[in-house]
């Protein structure tokens, strides 16, 4: 039997877009092999925190109930939410993905060098993989999964679908909240060669830098147009 074709359709490419998920990936079965996989300790620590999934420090070793638990309250698309924290080392990347379930955000090389775990925080766009949870508290966050109203994408979101501003889909979150960034910082003015320096810091491993820079400038005309319609 000939294997079915991904779905590579324009609602599902907006699906992705919304979601920073791939929605033409199936999810594969677990395998019953991975049920009685173990994970060892790495060299020279104390093993690994799996609440928080990071190397494990003295303090983490400590039994749950014998550490000092802090708490930090973050607005994330809208939504307030207020986390307990065991570990003061829980970046804002492993907080969104691991603790709230917002796994648009992507963790690529996770030393701030690639753009994919972009974020908004405070209408200013970081790598999140890069910040602290705790030192945020209070904090307005933005995620790939805010920008849609239902199934009405973002601006910036249509512009990436109309161009082509992707392949894989994996880095496109990133791509788009940076880019979201850019037009709030108000440096593309209308010029590529400043949209491609703004968006320098969002590493495309597929090459699809030409359809980005044509999409961020389409959004710009079009979050412009907008304006002047509001104003009007």
């Amino acid at each position: 039997m000939a294997a079915k074709p991904h779905c590579y359709t324009r609602t599902c490419i907006a699906q992705t877009l919304r979601t920073g998920g791939h929605a033409f990936l199936k999810k594969r079965p677990k395998s019953p092999v991975a049920k009685t996989l173990t994970i060892l300790p790495l060299p020279n620590s104390g093993g690994t925190d799996r609440h928080n999934g990071l190397p494990a420090s003295p303090r983490s070793s400590l039994p749950r109930s014998h550490r000092m638990v802090v708490s930090t309250t973050l607005t994330v698309n809208g939504v307030t939410r207020t986390i307990e924290l065991d570990d003061p080392r829980v970046t804002l990347l492993d907080l969104l993905r691991e603790r709230l379930e917002l796994t648009g955000t992507k963790k690529g090389c996770d030393r701030g060098q690639c753009g994919a775990c972009t974020v908004i925080l405070d209408g200013q766009r970081i790598n999140s993989c890069l910040a602290l949870a705790i030192s945020h508290d209070g904090a307005h966050v933005l995620t790939i999964e805010g920008l849609a109203q239902g199934n009405r994408l973002h601006p910036v979101q249509e512009a990436f679908l109309n161009h082509d501003g992707l392949q894989c889909g994996f880095c496109t979150p990133g791509q788009i909240m940076s880019a979201i960034g850019l037009l709030l910082e108000g440096d593309a003015c209308d010029d590529p060669e400043r949209v491609r320096e703004g968006m320098s810091g969002n590493l495309c491993r597929c090459g699809a830098y030409q359809g980005i820079t044509e999409a961020v400038l389409e959004a710009q005309r079009a979050l412009g147009a907008a304006s002047r319609k509001e104003v009007a």
